[in-house]
This record gives structure tokens, sequence and C-alpha cells, in this order.
């Protein structure tokens, strides 16, 4: 498998982590790069030789270019990077030229990252509603002028983009999109092969990543969708041609699956089954991270409450016990509930299927008129730029 390049950096194997709202974090990137670069085994087992970095790409949460440049102090935590990760990756969301052009400058000039993505994907209403993430390639000239002023103010940093096959599948996007970011100068493409209507529901359509690379042989296409387990990925490159994969919610709960990841794309064949009792660990070694990240215990233990569900899937634990660990307030609480589990069962068959958001929604939430014209981009107010990051 040859690497993928991203600008002058060298991802190797070709798997990124997908930007999640609420999720990528410092603290969760931090498990996955462990795991990846091989650096945290499981329990007594002793982990692979470490790498000394490059395995894989690991992506921020989405960041608002208008909160980013009025300097929004949860955005200005959100961009934060452990002092190991290389290359720092940022993924930004904007509708206005202008503001996604003076938030690529400011990460330039302040050397905030070593690489730049770019969200046309994120199906969410309130961001659809604005004229944003998946609807926004619909409107071809806007995109161009975003995708020009981004790649224009990015110097030497890498710009990539992030999509999906479009509105519905009557206003599909993304061939026209990707030859636009191709005439614009970007680095790369990831395609989540669904619609915005489609939401998380459904299956993705492969043959729609295959069908971009394609279209777009001059440079790296990534498929994004659907990728459960190590050889899901493995198959997508296999079935599609794509240059590398982008994972999102296949790691919930799951961050030693980049672990397998790599095995996978190096050629072997090894494969975590942590028991639960070495799930376990990786559950409270993330909640701490949370706490250090945040300042405040309590708080990081509230915030990986989300995560609780996604780690104990397939394992026997009961509705009580998962309860009570959703509402953990401290370490020690967490801790003492970890205990009263069966931690000696073994990993679970069926484990590895799909977890987050699965549902679909129909329909999507457009500005009024969105999509009488594609190339008629009146209508785009100020208001399409939120304030706030993290989706």
């Amino acid at each position: 498998m040859t690497s993928l390049n991203i600008g002058p950096h060298v991802v190797q194997p070709p798997v990124v982590l997908a930007p999640m709202a609420g999720i990528t974090n410092a603290p969760f990137r931090t498990l996955c790069r462990e795991f990846a670069e091989g650096v945290r085994g499981f329990g007594g087992r002793p982990p692979r030789e470490a790498a000394s970095g490059g395995k894989g790409l690991f992506v921020s949460e989405m960041i608002t270019t208008r909160a980013l440049v009025e300097r929004n102090e949860k955005t200005m935590q959100l961009i934060h990077f452990d002092a190991t990760e290389t290359p720092r990756s940022i993924q930004l969301y904007g509708v206005d030229p202008v503001t996604v052009g003076k938030a690529v400058r400011m990460i330039v000039d302040e050397g905030l990252a070593d690489h730049i993505d770019l969200n046309f994907g994120c199906p969410v209403p309130k961001v659809t509603r604005k004229g944003g993430g998946s609807a926004l390639p619909y409107k071809r000239p806007l995109l161009r002028a975003i995708l020009h002023e981004a790649v224009g103010n990015a110097g030497d940093l890498p710009v990539t983009m992030k999509m999906r096959k479009g509105i519905d599948d009557d206003h599909l996007t993304f061939l026209d999109a990707g030859r636009i970011a191709v005439d614009e100068g970007v680095t790369a493409i990831a395609l989540h092969g669904r619609t915005a209507a489609q939401h998380y529901g459904g299956t993705a359509d492969w043959e729609a990543i295959a069908r971009l690379k394609e279209h777009v042989p001059e440079i790296p296409v990534l498929g994004n969708g659907d990728i459960w387990s190590a050889d899901d990925a493995l198959r997508m490159v296999r079935e599609t041609g794509c240059d590398g994969v982008v994972v999102g919610r296949g790691c919930l709960g799951r961050p030693w699956l980049f672990g397998d990841l790599v095995a996978a794309f190096e050629g072997r064949e090894e494969r975590a089954a942590p028991t639960l009792r070495e799930v376990s660990v990786v559950m409270r070694r993330h909640a701490e991270l949370l706490g250090e990240w945040i300042g405040d215990e309590a708080r990081g233990v509230i915030d990986f409450r989300k995560h609780v569900a996604w780690y104990l899937k397939g394992f026997s634990t009961g509705g009580e016990m998962r309860k009570k660990l959703a509402t953990a307030s401290s370490l020690a609480e967490m801790d003492a509930h970890l205990s009263e589990l069966d931690l000696d069962q073994p990993w679970p068959e069926g484990a590895d299927g799909p977890r987050g958001r699965t549902s679909g929604n129909g329909r999507v939430v457009l500005p009024d008129g969105w999509l009488k014209d594609p190339y008629d981009c009146a209508g785009i107010s100020d208001e399409a730029e939120l304030d706030t990051s993290g989706g």
C-alpha cells in the first residue's frame, strides 16, 4: 500500500480520523494515536514497537471560522494540540469566503496547525439551514470562492476538503465539487458516500467514491462511510481504488481500531479483541484525559458519559450498571462501578457493527429558495457564520 501525501505530510498508512463534534478533541485523538503508533497495549500485553509518528492523520473537531477569527474562548481550547501531535490538523467550517480566508491566514501567521481541512459534509439542520456544510457545494460559485480564499491564504499549508454526495439523490454535487476543488488547488478530497438527506441512515455508496476517484485522478481521494473494522477499510480501497480512508463512527468506543488499521495496511493479521477488563482500562484513561484537558475531573467524567454505551456495546453489563456509569461524576465513582462488572468477559462476537447515529432524515433543512438555481448565491447572510465551534 502506497502512502498518502497531504502536501508535505506523508500519511502512512493512509488512514484519517474524521472530525466529530464533541468527540475528536485532544484526549480522544491522543488515545487513537497511541494505539496507531504502538505506544499503548492492552493490560499486561506489551505494545508493539513504538512508531515515530506518521501513523495516520487525526483531525480536530469542526472549528467555525468566525469563532476562530473572533478568538472565541471555547474555540481557542478546541484548537489545542498535544505537543506530540504531528501533523496538527484543523477542520474549518465557514460560508463566507472572506471570513474563511481570514481564519486560514490566522492559522498560518500564528502557526496554529500544519494542515487545514474544510467541512462541506455536515448534514446537521442548524448548519444546512444556513446554507453551510453539505448544503453549500450546491452553490458552485460560492464553493469555488471559499476554496479560492482558503488555498490562496494557506501559503505552504495543504488544504483538503470533506464532502457528501450531495443534498439528495436529485441534487448530487460531488463530481462538480471535485472538479472545482482540483481547479482551486485543493490537495485531497474525502467523500462520505451518503447524501445529506440520508444523514447516517442506509448504506454508504462506495461506488460514488470510485466514480469520484475516476473523475479527479489528479489528487488523492479518500473514502468515508461504513468502515467498522480494519478489514472494511481494506475492502473499500480494493473496491473503489481510493487513496485512503476516513474513519468516523467506526472508532466510537474503539480507539484501538487505529492499531488494527495500521496492522491491516502493513499486511499483518493481528486484530484487537480486548476483554472487558482491558476495555475498562481504556475507558478510565479516556475519562482521566478529558478531566486533565478540561481542567476539572468532574467535568471530564461527565463529558465521558456519552462514550459509555459505545465502549460497552456487545458486553453483558445490564441496563442498571450502564446507567450508573453514564451518571458517574468522579473517577472514584467510575472506578467503583467498573469494578462491579464481570471484567473477565471476552470480546463479544458482532461487537464491531454500527455505532453512533444511524438514522436518516429524509429531508434537508435549507434556506428558502436554495435549490432554485445552483449558480445564484444571493441570500447568504452573516448569520450563516456560526459563532461557536464543535458542531
